[in-house]
């Protein structure tokens, strides 16, 4: 299993919103020289719903060559559309990722039985590791604990990234599947308590701006070091909330420009970041050391 500090990777672009193939190139060696433990490409803080097909499958391809197995590399394949979704989780496979992070399908609003079938077409279709994902605050779609308990019986689903902040939900998923079923956090702000109860990391955003820190929570919780996972946590708490001053990734990408890392663009509809929130950003970014 995958586990860790898995960072929810930007896509860098230029102003106009072409992707910068050079800062995301750097990026990668960045992550994988700051203990990263794995890299999760096209998901939402990647932009991946603005991103076309050929786009998405250039990105994941070209990171997976330049990772060659030093890490893990994760795409995110999900989309409204069960059958877009088949499709973007066979071109992952193709492009050789390791796992498909596939989120709830969003606008539809399937039902619990929809969600089911959903995931079920997939796994049965293409061989290769899935990761569930739900984040009903993004999706107008929640993936209750007793569907997650279905699901995890499927072939080639292996876990789940649970973005609710929910931790009793964590408990709960984790006393339904057991250890057998990864689950991620897919909040920053509460993964640290996600982890004392069943989860074996988290798919970050703070990590995008302060990988090493991220990475070495996450080990420090996974080795029953609380104390300093607190510690490290504290320091890094400013970051998990102001990174969500405005929709994921604004901030993010916003802080990444600030720090040289990458270019300011970003695909619309999203936007700059409003300078209003600088002041904030830039606090954050001192408090955790990454200033």
């Amino acid at each position: 299993m995958f586990k860790g500090s898995l960072v929810a990777l930007v896509t860098p672009m230029q102003t106009d919103g072409t992707i910068d193939k050079k800062s995301l190139h750097e990026l990668v060696e960045w992550h994988i020289a700051e203990k990263t433990d794995g890299l999760v490409i096209a998901g939402t803080t990647g932009e991946g719903a603005t991103l076309t097909d050929d786009e998405q499958y250039e990105i994941i391809s070209a990171v997976v060559a330049q990772v060659a197995g030093r890490i893990p590399v994760i795409a995110g394949t999900g989309s409204n559309s069960t059958h877009h979704t088949l499709y973007l989780t066979r071109n992952a496979k193709k492009a050789g990722a390791d796992a498909a992070l596939i989120v709830t399908p969003y606008y539809n609003k399937p039902t619990q039985n929809g969600l089911v079938a959903h995931y079920k077409e997939v796994s049965e279709n293409v061989v290769l590791p899935i990761i569930l994902y739900n984040v009903p605050g993004r999706t107008a779609c929640d993936m209750l604990p007793e569907t997650v308990e279905r699901l995890a019986a499927l072939r080639n689903i292996i876990g789940i990234k649970e973005a609710t902040g929910n931790v009793e939900r964590t408990a709960d998923i984790f006393k339904r599947c057991g250890k057998q079923f990864a689950i991620y956090s897919g909040d920053d702000a509460t993964a640290l308590d996600a982890m004392r109860v069943g989860a074996i990391g988290v798919i970050s955003v703070t990590a995008n701006v302060a990988p090493r820190k991220m990475h070495e929570l996450c080990q420090a919780a996974l080795n029953g070091d609380i104390a300093l996972a607190e510690k490290i946590n504290h320091e890094l708490m400013p970051l998990h909330q102001k990174l969500f001053l405005e929709s994921n990734p604004i901030p993010t990408k916003w802080v990444l420009h600030q720090m040289g890392l990458i270019p300011a663009g970003i695909r619309l509809p999203l936007s700059s970041l409003d300078p209003k929130f600088h002041a904030d950003l830039k606090t954050a970014m001192q408090t955790a050391g990454v200033a």
